[in-house]
């Protein structure tokens, strides 16, 4: 496969196990170039990827010492894949959730509308734990929001397309964005900063622990920082609302 000149495969990886080798593999099987940014892993993930890039010039691993958190990771990628020439980065996560065969589909989406974000909208089977499914109904109602329903379908869905450069920018503005709370805010800011939100359906598939199946997700931990994640961005959208209400009255 020829690799593209401006869209680029990244998956930031923590601890995924043996899941991580199979979603490179199946991400490889439809794009070209793939990058793997492993966050501080102690799983041996490094090991398990090293044969597969040394024999595959279109797979780029790169490794951050310490684990620094999900944003952490995607931003390390794409200041690389800035610096490469890169304009467009699909993220996806390493633990087989999403679909690797929607990848060109994604991608021919933000080749046709490059200045747009592509949000993944997940569709779940049996396998979705239900209190998963419902608790993110909270999370997608102050995206909404906190960007007067602009039109993100699912502000939690990591299976998305960005552009590097708004991405890299907005994220260099703050603090923030460098754990778990990283989709949600990326989405919503990305939003503030002018960024049109298209959102395709995408099947996602959670996997018992027997098959494989690996989270990192802390109920309290991650609960506690999308509270405080979204209480700032309703702060922040009450103060951009002044601004909003001259722009409207001016035009």
């Amino acid at each position: 496969m020829t690799p593209h000149a401006t869209h680029l495969v990244l998956i930031p990886s923590y601890n995924t196990g043996t899941k991580l080798v199979q979603t490179v593999r199946d991400a490889r099987r439809y794009w070209n170039p793939v990058w793997v940014v492993i966050d501080g892993s102690t799983d041996a993930s490094v090991e398990r990827l090293a044969p597969l890039a040394a024999g595959d010039p279109g797979l780029r691993v790169f490794v951050l010492p310490r684990n620094a958190g999900k944003g952490a990771a995607v931003l390390h990628g794409i200041r690389k894949a800035r610096a490469a020439g890169f304009t467009h980065a699909l993220t996806m996560d390493a633990d087989g959730q999403h679909p690797a065969d929607l990848i060109p589909e994604f991608m021919a989406a933000s080749c046709a509308q490059p200045d747009a974000m592509i949000l993944g909208k997940p569709v779940f089977d049996a396998s979705a734990p239900k209190i998963r499914v419902r608790g993110r109904r909270v999370s997608n109602f102050f995206a909404d929001l906190e960007t007067q329903w602009a039109g993100i379908g699912d502000s939690l869905f990591g299976f998305r397309v960005y552009p590097i450069a708004v991405l890299e920018r907005v994220m260099e503005r703050t603090m923030w964005m460098r754990r778990f709370d990283f989709d949600p805010e990326a989405a919503v800011r990305l939003v503030w900063a002018g960024v049109p939100a298209v959102n395709r359906a995408a099947p996602v598939k959670y996997f018992r622990a027997d098959e494989g199946g690996v989270s990192h997700f802390h109920y309290l931990r991650d609960n506690v920082l999308l509270t405080w994640m979204h209480t700032r961005l309703v702060l922040g959208a009450l103060a951009r609302f002044p601004l909003r209400l001259l722009r409207a009255f001016g035009s």
